[in-house]
Protein backbone atom coordinates (compact mmCIF):
# COMPACT_ATOMS: atom_id res chain seq x y z
CA UNK A 1 0.00 0.00 0.00
CA UNK A 2 1.49 3.17 -0.89
CA UNK A 3 1.12 6.03 1.65
CA UNK A 4 -0.63 9.60 1.06
CA UNK A 5 1.34 12.60 1.46
CA UNK A 6 -1.90 14.08 2.70
CA UNK A 7 -1.52 13.96 6.50
CA UNK A 8 -5.53 13.45 6.70
CA UNK A 9 -4.46 10.18 4.68
CA UNK A 10 -1.46 9.06 5.75
CA UNK A 11 -2.71 6.76 8.62
CA UNK A 12 -5.48 4.15 8.11
CA UNK A 13 -8.74 4.62 10.23
CA UNK A 14 -7.59 1.46 11.70
CA UNK A 15 -4.21 2.58 12.81
CA UNK A 16 -5.26 6.12 13.74
CA UNK A 17 -8.00 4.44 16.30
CA UNK A 18 -4.68 2.10 17.59
CA UNK A 19 -2.73 4.84 18.20
CA UNK A 20 -5.42 6.92 20.04
CA UNK A 21 -6.10 3.73 21.80
CA UNK A 22 -2.27 3.01 23.03
CA UNK A 23 -1.57 7.29 24.29
CA UNK A 24 -4.59 6.83 26.04
CA UNK A 25 -3.34 3.82 27.99
CA UNK A 26 -0.03 5.37 28.00
CA UNK A 27 -1.39 7.74 29.94
CA UNK A 28 -2.77 5.58 32.19
CA UNK A 29 0.63 4.52 33.27
CA UNK A 30 1.99 7.94 33.47
CA UNK A 31 1.49 11.30 34.36
CA UNK A 32 3.45 12.85 31.32
CA UNK A 33 1.64 13.57 28.18
CA UNK A 34 1.96 12.19 24.65
CA UNK A 35 0.88 13.83 21.35
CA UNK A 36 1.16 12.42 17.97
CA UNK A 37 1.11 15.53 15.18
CA UNK A 38 1.43 14.46 11.53
CA UNK A 39 2.51 17.04 8.98
CA UNK A 40 2.66 17.64 5.05
CA UNK A 41 6.09 20.03 4.79
CA UNK A 42 9.32 20.99 7.45
CA UNK A 43 10.84 23.42 5.26
CA UNK A 44 13.01 24.09 8.22
CA UNK A 45 14.85 21.61 10.55
CA UNK A 46 12.77 19.03 12.05
CA UNK A 47 13.64 20.32 15.36
CA UNK A 48 12.90 23.75 15.14
CA UNK A 49 9.08 22.33 13.39
CA UNK A 50 9.30 20.77 16.34
CA UNK A 51 9.88 23.38 18.86
CA UNK A 52 7.10 25.59 17.24
CA UNK A 53 4.51 23.16 17.02
CA UNK A 54 5.31 22.16 20.72
CA UNK A 55 4.86 26.26 21.04
CA UNK A 56 1.36 26.40 18.90
CA UNK A 57 -0.32 23.04 20.93
CA UNK A 58 0.77 24.72 24.26
CA UNK A 59 2.52 21.40 24.69
CA UNK A 60 4.89 23.07 27.10
CA UNK A 61 2.81 24.08 29.41
CA UNK A 62 1.61 21.41 31.50
CA UNK A 63 2.24 20.98 35.36
CA UNK A 64 5.17 19.11 35.00
CA UNK A 65 7.00 19.78 31.91
CA UNK A 66 6.24 16.23 31.15
CA UNK A 67 4.89 16.03 27.46
CA UNK A 68 6.81 14.21 24.47
CA UNK A 69 5.73 15.35 20.79
CA UNK A 70 6.26 13.07 18.28
CA UNK A 71 5.73 14.78 15.04
CA UNK A 72 5.98 13.34 11.66
CA UNK A 73 6.65 14.70 8.51
CA UNK A 74 4.95 12.88 5.35
CA UNK A 75 6.28 14.22 2.36
CA UNK A 76 9.73 13.17 3.57
CA UNK A 77 9.17 10.25 6.10
CA UNK A 78 10.79 12.65 8.69
CA UNK A 79 9.90 11.86 12.49
CA UNK A 80 11.22 13.24 15.59
CA UNK A 81 10.26 13.13 19.17
CA UNK A 82 10.42 15.91 21.23
CA UNK A 83 10.49 15.86 25.34
CA UNK A 84 10.12 19.21 27.61
CA UNK A 85 12.46 19.93 29.74
CA UNK A 86 11.03 17.95 32.61
CA UNK A 87 11.56 14.75 30.23
CA UNK A 88 14.41 15.35 28.53
CA UNK A 89 16.35 15.48 31.89
CA UNK A 90 15.29 12.55 32.86
CA UNK A 91 15.98 10.26 29.74
CA UNK A 92 18.35 12.08 27.72
CA UNK A 93 18.43 12.07 23.79
CA UNK A 94 20.00 8.08 23.72
CA UNK A 95 16.34 6.92 24.47
CA UNK A 96 14.79 9.12 21.91
CA UNK A 97 17.27 8.11 19.16
CA UNK A 98 16.40 4.10 20.12
CA UNK A 99 12.55 4.88 19.54
CA UNK A 100 13.35 6.96 16.68
CA UNK A 101 15.00 4.26 15.19
CA UNK A 102 12.62 1.81 16.02
CA UNK A 103 10.03 3.40 14.61
CA UNK A 104 11.78 4.31 11.12
CA UNK A 105 12.29 0.77 10.72
CA UNK A 106 8.81 -0.26 10.85
CA UNK A 107 8.06 3.03 8.68
CA UNK A 108 10.68 1.46 5.90
CA UNK A 109 8.32 -1.78 6.17
CA UNK A 110 5.29 0.77 5.60
CA UNK A 111 4.19 -0.37 9.52
CA UNK A 112 3.49 3.13 9.98
CA UNK A 113 0.34 2.11 13.03
CA UNK A 114 2.39 -0.71 14.47
CA UNK A 115 5.59 1.89 14.50
CA UNK A 116 3.69 4.71 16.15
CA UNK A 117 2.15 2.36 18.24
CA UNK A 118 4.40 0.79 19.88
CA UNK A 119 6.61 3.86 20.05
CA UNK A 120 3.70 4.86 22.00
CA UNK A 121 3.95 2.16 24.59
CA UNK A 122 7.92 2.02 24.84
CA UNK A 123 7.68 5.73 25.50
CA UNK A 124 4.37 5.53 28.14
CA UNK A 125 6.48 2.55 29.90
CA UNK A 126 9.71 4.85 30.30
CA UNK A 127 8.34 7.78 31.17
CA UNK A 128 6.00 5.84 33.91
CA UNK A 129 9.30 5.06 35.82
CA UNK A 130 9.64 9.03 36.42
CA UNK A 131 6.44 10.14 36.41
CA UNK A 132 4.65 7.62 37.74
CA UNK A 133 0.53 8.17 36.96
CA UNK A 134 -1.21 10.21 39.70
CA UNK A 135 -4.78 9.68 41.29
CA UNK A 136 -5.71 13.14 40.71
CA UNK A 137 -4.17 13.23 37.66
CA UNK A 138 -5.39 15.30 34.90
CA UNK A 139 -5.33 14.95 30.87
CA UNK A 140 -3.68 18.45 29.97
CA UNK A 141 -3.13 17.50 26.33
CA UNK A 142 -6.21 16.30 23.91
CA UNK A 143 -5.11 12.60 22.69
CA UNK A 144 -6.79 13.25 19.43
CA UNK A 145 -4.03 13.15 16.41
CA UNK A 146 -3.25 16.68 14.70
CA UNK A 147 -2.89 16.77 11.23
CA UNK A 148 -1.67 19.84 9.08
CA UNK A 149 -1.44 20.05 5.94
Amino acid sequence: MKRSKNPNKFLTNAELHRIKTKIAAAEQMTSAEIKLVVVKHCLTSIKRKAHKIFKKYNLDKTAQRNCVLILVVTTNRQLLIYGDQGIHEKVGQDFWQEIEKYITTKFRENKMGDGLSAGIHLIGNMLAQYFPFQVDDVNEISDDVVFEN
